[in-house]
């Protein structure tokens, strides 16, 4: 007798699981996006400030005095001489206020002016070198008869009379003659390396100094400045 199979108890089935949505890219952490907007911003600011600062610096301007043509040294500055220029500011320079163009006018320039050029205080000479009663000689000074390259408008001079040509010089202890002098300009120097040289003088030496210059007996000798 065969016996009876047993009954199919059926499996109980796994409850469904939940579908989880597949994507290639992890998720954007929110501190790195307020971190990345954050930089964003810096960057904005930077770029805002350079911008201003140039549009100050291209804006900021001032008005200065330029020499408007060529002035020799000793010449009184006039008003066809400066003209007023703009440039940016810059510390390193040092140029006439604009504003004080009334006062510049009648200085005599030290040096050389050049058109075209910003004009310094340090390129003026606050006087002529001549008074009421003097008088003014131009001493035309070979090459090595005068300090080269020193000898500026207000410097005191000796105008120190040399021996005559095949003449004895001084005799030991005696010294040469000599006329006090104040110097007015100084032109530049010729191909043999000649200046002439224009002295205030008093008066009385006038004369004296024009005859001895005339001779080419002069030679100048540059007082300390410092006294």
């Amino acid at each position: 007798m065969e016996t009876p199979a047993a009954p199919t108890v059926p499996r109980p089935q796994a409850p469904a699981r939940a579908e989880i949505p597949i994507t290639t890219n992890p998720p954007v952490k929110k501190q790195r996006r307020w971190s990345a907007a954050a930089l964003c911003i810096v960057l904005a600011v930077v770029a805002a400030l350079g911008a201003a600062a140039a549009v100050n610096s291209a804006t900021d301007r001032t008005r200065v005095l330029a020499v408007a043509r060529d002035v020799p040294a000793g010449r009184a500055l006039t008003e066809g001489d400066l003209v007023i220029a703009e440039v940016s500011a810059d510390a390193s320079l040092t140029p006439v206020p604009a504003a004080e163009k009334s006062t510049i006018l009648g200085k005599r320039a030290a040096v050389d002016l050049r058109q075209g050029g910003l004009l310094l205080t340090s390129q003026l000479s606050a006087g002529s070198g001549l008074g009421d009663d003097q008088e003014q000689v131009g001493v035309q000074v070979k090459r090595g008869m005068a300090p080269s390259g020193t000898l500026a408008p207000g410097d005191r001079v000796r105008a120190v009379t040399t021996p005559a040509q095949g003449g004895e010089p001084s005799k030991k202890g005696t010294p040469p003659e000599t006329l006090e002098a104040t110097v007015v300009s100084v032109s530049s120097p010729d191909a043999t390396g000649t200046v002439v040289v224009n002295l205030a003088v008093g008066p009385d030496d006038g004369p004296v100094l024009a005859s001895r210059a005339a001779l080419g007996r002069i030679a100048l000798v540059r007082e300390p400045r410092g006294e």
